[in-house]
């Protein structure tokens, strides 16, 4: 009888059975922590995507802006120019039937950072609005932040000078001028993305001393077509 009344021991509380409420709450804590982690790794790349596409615009804007190529007749000189004297002149004239030989010394200066590939050069000369010569240069490229420099050696007709009415004003005043016309085509390509298509045009007065055979004068003008 004493047994019976015996007073048994409690369960442990481990072997006590969870309820659903407390694993529910669980699973909501970790839920609401996964998604507090997921919430800062997608603001810090938010965060720095955005930085790295202010930065990209202010270089694209500012360091990396495409600029102008810059083209520069850096001189002219006459290599051959066979003169006769005449009687009705004072000073000789271009002889009939001959050529004149003039060398241009142009450079094309590529501010980008970028290369600059041009096609083919054309320089034209003309005397009073008719082409008397024209010379063609091959295609190229001025490296980043460089000037490319090159020699065009252009033949002028000297029958079309000649023939001109207008030789006697200037064989008068002892000064031949002559105009020259440059085009450079080309394009700048940056990062892969942005290509920028330009022509760049100049225009020159050259006057050239009939005695001494050199460029007295000379004035260019420069144009950026796009």
């Amino acid at each position: 009888m004493v047994e019976r009344d015996q007073i048994r021991p409690l369960a442990p509380a481990s072997d006590r059975p969870h309820s659903s409420d407390d694993n529910e709450t669980t699973l909501n804590v970790k839920k609401r922590f996964h998604q507090r982690r997921c919430f800062k790794y997608c603001a810090c790349v938010s965060t720095f995507l955005f930085l790295l596409a202010i930065i990209i615009i202010i270089l694209i804007f500012t360091v990396f802006k495409i600029k102008d190529p810059i083209i520069t007749m850096n001189g002219v000189t006459v290599e051959k120019l066979d003169l006769v004297n005449t009687s009705g002149t004072l000073l000789p004239i271009p002889k009939p039937g001959s050529n004149m030989t003039i060398k241009a010394d142009v450079s094309v200066k590529n501010p980008n950072y970028s290369s600059f590939r041009y096609s083919n050069t054309t320089t034209t000369i003309s005397y009073r609005d008719t082409v008397v010569g024209e010379a063609r240069g091959p295609p190229g490229k001025s490296k980043a932040r460089k000037t490319m420099r090159m020699n065009v050696t252009i033949d002028i007709i000297t029958d079309k000078i000649v023939s001109h009415p207008g030789l006697q004003d200037d064989i008068s005043s002892g000064l031949l001028t002559m105009n020259s016309f440059t085009s450079v085509g080309g394009r700048v390509k940056l990062l892969n993305m942005i290509k920028k298509y330009v022509v760049v045009k100049m225009n020159c007065s050259i006057a050239v001393n009939i005695t001494s055979q050199s460029i007295q004068d000379q004035k260019c003008t420069k144009k950026v077509k796009l």
